[in-house]
């Protein structure tokens, strides 16, 4: 099956371009990523047959999954219509969530430290049942902001996000981790976000390999109904080529803020997606109308670290 590979970090060696080699463009293209007709009955599952599974095939199918997006549209695009007739309740649900976007600068000698610092701690954050938190993903810039690394954290509304961190901060591993932690930074700063409600919701844990792009438009203040009403309109285009991960707007920190986070398995496949949607009806209607609304733009392109639920 045609697909990248993924290599595992080795100990001390932090997340790079060196995790995700690149695939050719004869590969976008190849028999293997022809769309599922029909599926096959799933094996019965034995301790065996999971533990002879290749992580070669689990990588391939990650790889065939955002191609897949590129070629014959997401799951989530074909499901479109399911998405449009959900329930006015099921859309006002994804407001209990708060999102928390945290940018640490790290210094440059400081980074195999610090991501072994973080590895430790944040698992252990998410799986305290007490904590009213889930961790999202956390990931290296690998082009943008350099020796930047971003974290995405969901919380069951401003009541978790307090309650999580006094509990946090009353805890002497956080403070510990804390004082570990600020001699490694050069700067850290935070945003909380909430999700557009267009949007579907934040995907769930997966693994599927390959790079994500972080874009970041800082909006005309009092423009962000006006931004979300014309990009309602051309995000389903994106959608229909690429995999979509989660789209937020601030409202705490840098506010006027918006974030999108996408999937592709390397430059090249963002590259052909990217173009493929200005053949598509309506993108470049989109692009027309919200570029008025925008005062700056910033793309980093990140790499998953070895324990984030999106990778």
């Amino acid at each position: 099956m045609c697909a990248f590979t993924r290599e595992e970090s080795k100990p001390g060696r932090v997340p790079s371009f060196g995790n995700v080699p690149p695939l050719y463009k004869g590969h976008y293209f190849g028999p293997e990523v022809e769309p599922d007709v029909t599926e096959a009955e799933p094996e019965p599952s034995t301790e065996e047959s999971t533990s002879t599974q290749s992580k070669p095939a689990k990588v391939a199918a990650g790889a065939n999954r955002l191609i897949k997006s590129f070629l014959f549209g997401t799951e989530e695009s074909r499901k479109e219509q399911e998405v449009l007739e959900r329930s006015y309740s099921t859309q006002l649900m994804r407001g209990k969530y708060v999102h928390e976007i945290a940018f640490h600068q790290v210094k440059p000698e400081c980074s195999p430290k610090y991501v072994k610092l973080i590895s430790e701690i944040y698992p252990q954050i998410a799986a305290d049942p007490l904590n009213k938190v889930h961790l999202v993903g956390s990931w290296r810039c690998v082009v943008g902001d350099l020796d930047t690394f971003v974290t995405i954290w969901e919380y069951n509304g401003y009541a978790g996000f307090h309650e999580t961190y006094y509990r946090i901060h009353s805890d002497h591993k956080f403070i510990d981790y804390l004082g570990k932690l600020r001699p490694l930074l050069r700067s850290r700063h935070t945003n909380l976000m909430q999700e557009f409600s267009f949007w579907g919701g934040t995907a769930a844990p997966r693994d599927l390999g390959g790079i994500f792009e972080l874009r970041t438009y800082d909006l005309q203040p009092g423009r962000l109904l006006e931004w979300e009403t014309s990009w309602q309109k051309g995000i389903e285009c994106r959608r229909q080529v690429m995999e979509p991960v989660g789209a937020w707007f601030t409202q705490l920190g840098s506010l006027n803020t918006v974030h999108h986070l996408w999937q592709f398995a390397d430059l090249e496949h963002r590259k052909l997606s990217r173009e493929k949607c200005w053949e598509l009806p309506g993108w470049a209607d989109t692009v027309h109308d919200t570029v008025k609304l925008i005062n700056k733009m910033d793309s980093k392109i990140l790499v998953a670290l070895p324990f984030s639920p999106l990778k």
